[in-house]
C-alpha cells in the first residue's frame, strides 16, 4: 500500500474522466473546502481539473501529480465514461517510483486496474464532488474510512448500514449545496456460502468498466494472477439489466476469471438515477434480479465462492472507502467484513 499522509500535506484533485468542476464549480469548491477543514490537507488543482480536455492532457496531469514529490495523494473529482482512452498515454515510471494513494470509483476503475496491473495499490471509493461536496455534510462512514486510508494503519470494520439512499439532487440547483436526499431502510446484506474466512487483496470495481477493460485487453493479466483475490463488484447509474450483468459475468467465467475468487463483495445496487427515476418497489425488484443473475453465473463458474450482497461501496450513499489491492477480511461465520488499512 502507498505510504500514509501527515496533516498539512498537499493532495492533487484531478478530473481524469468528466471535468464536472467546470460545470458545477460550487459543488467542487465545497469539496475542496472540506478537504481543508475536515481532513487538514491542502488540495492542489491541475490544468484539466476544471477543463474538458483530451486524453493526452489528462494523462499529463496525472503523471505530473505523481512525479511531484510534494503531492502525497491523488483524488478524482468524479467518474465519467472515457477514462480508458487515457491509459495508453501513461508512463508507469512515476507511479511505480512514488506510489501515492489514489481515490475514486465508477469510471476510475480504469485507473485502479491500471495501477494494480503495475503493482500499485489504491483505494476504491470517494469522489471529491460526490462524497465531499454533498449537501448535508460528509457522512460518518465516508469520513472514517477516508481518514483511515489517508492517515492511519489499522483495521476498520465495514459495518452494514440501517439506512442508505440511491437518490440524487440536481447539482444545478442551489439546494444541492445544503440538502441531501432523505435516506430510507437499507435492503441489508445477504450472505451466500458464508462458511469460511478469507483475508486477501482486492480487485474489481465497476462491472461495466471491468468488461470494457477485458475487451480492450491492454491491462489484463493472466487469470492466475487474480487467484485468491477478493472480487469487488458494483454497478452504476446506467442501471444495467440483470441479463447484462449475467452476460458480463458469463464472459469472465468463460475466460476462467470467476473461478479465481474465493470471496466476492457485491455493492448495494443503485436502482434509480437522476434522469431515469424508478419507484422504490421497482428498485427492490431490480436488486433481487441482479442478485439472482450473479448467483446464476457463479453457480456455473465458481459454485463454491462466498458472496456477500449489499455492501455499501458503490454508487449509493453513504459509501465505504475500501483498499484496492490492499487486503480485506471476509469472515463468513461471524458475518463480518474488515478493511485493513
Amino acid at each position: 500500500m502507498p505510504p500514509k499522509l501527515s496533516p498539512g500535506d498537499r493532495v492533487a484533485v484531478l478530473s481524469p474522466s468528466f471535468a464536472a468542476p467546470e460545470v458545477f464549480p460550487a459543488v467542487h469548491e465545497q469539496g475542496l473546502r472540506r478537504l481543508r477543514e475536515l481532513f487538514g490537507v491542502e488540495p492542489v488543482e491541475f490544468p484539466t481539473t476544471r477543463q474538458a480536455a483530451s486524453a493526452q492532457e489528462r494523462a499529463a496531469d496525472l503523471m505530473a501529480a505523481y512525479a511531484d514529490p510534494g503531492i502525497r495523494a491523488v483524488l478524482a473529482t468524479i467518474g465519467g465514461d472515457d477514462q480508458i482512452t487515457l491509459l495508453r498515454h501513461l508512463d508507469p515510471a512515476p507511479f511505480v517510483a512514488d506510489p501515492k494513494p489514489f481515490f475514486g470509483y465508477s469510471d476510475n476503475t480504469n485507473l485502479h486496474n491500471w495501477l494494480w496491473y503495475h503493482g500499485v495499490a489504491s483505494y476504491h471509493g470517494l469522489s471529491t464532488m460526490v462524497q465531499l461536496g454533498r449537501g448535508g455534510g460528509v457522512e460518518d462512514i465516508v469520513e472514517r474510512s477516508l481518514r483511515a486510508a489517508l492517515f492511519e494503519s489499522g483495521d476498520v470494520e465495514v459495518e452494514a448500514l440501517a439506512e442508505f439512499t440511491d437518490e440524487e439532487l440536481n447539482w444545478g440547483e442551489p439546494a444541492a449545496l445544503t440538502e441531501a436526499p432523505v435516506p430510507y431502510p437499507s435492503p441489508g446484506r445477504v450472505w451466500h456460502r458464508a462458511d469460511r474466512v478469507v483475508t486477501a487483496p482486492t480487485w474489481g470495481g465497476s462491472l461495466e468498466v471491468m468488461h470494457a477493460t477485458a475487451a480492450a485487453s491492454r491491462w489484463v493479466r493472466p487469470v492466475e494472477d487474480y487467484a485468491g483475490c477478493v472480487l469487488l463488484m458494483e454497478t452504476s447509474e446506467e442501471l444495467p439489466s440483470a441479463t447484462k450483468v449475467f452476460r458480463v459475468l458469463r464472459d469472465f467465467g468463460e475466460r476462467g476469471l470467476l473461478e479465481q475468487f474465493p470471496a466476492v463483495l457485491v455493492a448495494t445496487a443503485k436502482g434509480t438515477a437522476l434522469f431515469n427515476p424508478k419507484p422504490r418497489d421497482e428498485r427492490e425488484v431490480y436488486r433481487e434480479e441482479q442478485r439472482a443473475a450473479v448467483l446464476k453465473a457463479f453457480k456455473t463458474y465458481n459454485p463454491g465462492a462466498m458472496i456477500v450482497f449489499g455492501v455499501d461501496f458503490g454508487h449509493t450513499d453513504p459509501q465505504w472507502v475500501l483498499p484496492y489491492g490492499g487486503k480485506v477480511t471476509v469472515d463468513g461465520p461471524a458475518r463480518r467484513i474488515t478493511a485493513h488499512f
